[in-house]
């Protein structure tokens, strides 16, 4: 059985998706964030994720979480870096894919050019959205009309994978 590294899992989460989701909390980061940033600052929105402990869990075991659970319409997967752990969130989404075609959503402090070969592997299983950019330390944020919430930098955005075609805002 295929298993994935997590720091969190919220059964029923509705901050991070316009739908009620499941939020699983990814284990790694670069801390591209603090690095990017001019004022030499140390900083990130998601520190004490950060210090969480490291749980393995099957795969299959969150699946079965999410079908059972009548009130998750979508999967979020954010937290720190989803990208750093590219081989389980494809295997995660692969799997998923099996036994529904709910939106998945993969917040990331990545830009587009910089997961583009990854992103390609991603798309082909429809319903996939991204949330890309850094988080920006005292930024106004923005509301996002895809994601249906107030993303924490003015520098991100989300773009919908349908599938067929692609909504960008």
């Amino acid at each position: 059985m295929s298993k994935i590294r997590l720091k969190g899992l919220i059964e029923e989460d509705f901050l991070n998706y316009r739908l009620p989701s499941m939020f699983l909390a990814t284990c790694f980061c670069d801390f591209k964030c603090e690095k990017e940033d001019l004022t030499g600052a140390t900083f990130c929105q998601n520190s004490s994720l950060a210090r969480a402990p490291i749980v393995e869990v099957e795969i299959k075991t969150l699946i079965d979480k999410y079908i059972n659970n009548p009130i998750s319409k979508s999967l979020v997967i954010g937290g720190l870096e989803p990208f750093s752990q590219f081989d389980e969130i494809l295997n995660l989404i692969k799997e998923f894919r099996k036994y529904t075609n709910d939106d998945i959503v993969i917040y990331t402090g990545y830009y587009e050019h910089e997961i583009e070969e990854k992103v390609k592997l991603i798309i082909p299983f429809k319903n996939i959205i991204i949330k890309y950019g850094r988080y920006k330390c005292n930024s106004p944020g923005r509301y996002d009309e895809i994601l249906g919430v107030k993303l924490a930098s003015d520098n991100q955005r989300a773009i919908y994978y349908k599938g067929d075609n692609i909504s960008e805002n």
